[in-house]
């Protein structure tokens, strides 16, 4: 059977170039592929409610440098509470008559779009997250556009920690990864980055404050991914409440840092974060162009009938992977780009 009527659904968190992605599928799957579009509104909660709207020339007019996403996104998981997302799925399909869906998101959204094609429903997966942390592409969209806005915020931190003499900690995203923490502490010249690859030790971090001001600097910042851990377990830097996908909420290791290092080293310390102001406003000239070369190619994989893959960077080239493979693991930070950060340290 031909692919006529072609579904797209983002889901997870929103994310800078969302809708660079949702153009680029419309524009060439109706110019190219003479494909109606349909547009699944809040994620795979639309999906399940039926909540769709077409898409035509006009409805992605103008989107290219907006952020968020025209469709809305949500956290649902079909197969919550043992739920059978297949039938849910293949249902909801039906009544709005596609004949294929390309899912955007991230590890959440396209390990349910793998689930399901092993169901026999036919999706293609384009991988979504500001984390960076998705195996199989070595670069996700909205990505570059996070780590210039934390870069920015960094920048601006270090004037008013200067004029203050205070110790600023500034919590970015990052659950599993500290991609985040990592590229843009190096460019905001950081002098402590804690990712959640690499537990921390307390007092390490209040010795390497401690021998800043002993040669004579008054300041510090240091960057912590919200996911970062103590070696020790000494702290709750997270609490219990967890989503529909089982990931606990994270948030608060900022402020925690803070009121520690002021108590344990007597520096004033104050702490900033960022939180959805990273994934949020216009997307950058990379993450605008990555989300449409990503579009076109998750587009031409459904007319081709290439169903069960994801989409990918690898070097300077857009190619196809299985849904599994960019689901099995997470892509977590390059210990020798961390190496190079810890440099800088102090």
């Amino acid at each position: 059977m031909s692919v006529k009527r072609v579904g797209i659904l983002t889901g997870g968190g929103d994310c800078p170039g969302l809708n660079a992605v949702i153009r680029a599928i419309v524009r060439k799957g109706i110019m190219v592929y003479n494909c109606d579009m349909t547009g699944v509104q809040e994620g795979w909660r639309g999906m399940l409610e039926g909540l769709s709207v077409p898409l035509d020339l006009n409805a992605v007019s103008g989107i290219l440098p907006r952020g968020g996403t025209i469709l809305g996104s949500s956290r649902t998981n079909p197969y919550q509470d043992g739920a059978d997302g297949g039938a849910l799925v293949r249902s909801g399909m039906e009544k709005m008559g596609l004949d294929a869906l390309i899912a955007i998101g991230g590890d959440d959204t396209l390990g349910v779009a793998h689930r399901l094609t092993d169901q026999g429903i036919k999706i293609v997966g384009v991988p979504k997250t500001i984390d960076n942390d998705l195996d199989g592409t070595d670069q996700t969209f909205g990505f570059d556009t996070a780590i210039n806005i934390v870069m920015e915020a960094i920048d601006r931190l270090h004037t008013t920690a200067e004029s203050h003499n205070r110790v600023m900690v500034v919590e970015v995203m990052g659950r599993h990864a500290g991609w985040i923490a990592v590229e843009a502490g190096i460019a905001g010249g950081a002098d402590v980055i804690l990712i959640p690859e690499v537990p921390f030790d307390l007092d390490d971090v209040c010795n390497t404050i401690r021998k800043r001001h002993a040669r004579g600097k008054t300041f510090s910042i240091v960057v912590a991914a919200e996911g970062a851990k103590l070696d020790d377990d000494s702290m709750v830097l997270q609490s219990q409440e967890k989503d529909a996908f089982g990931h606990v909420r994270l948030g608060g290791i900022g402020n925690l840092l803070s009121d520690e290092i002021e108590r344990r080293t007597g520096y004033e310390s104050r702490a900033t974060v960022l939180g959805h102001i990273q994934r949020g406003g216009s997307p950058s000239a990379y993450d605008r162009v990555l989300g449409t070369r990503f579009g076109i190619a998750a587009i031409d994989l459904v007319h081709e009938g290439n169903f069960g893959k994801m989409v990918a960077l690898r070097g300077q080239n857009i190619i196809a992977i299985d849904l599994k493979e960019a689901v099995s693991k997470l892509r977590t930070v390059d210990m020798r780009l961390y190496d190079i950060a810890k440099v800088f340290f102090g």
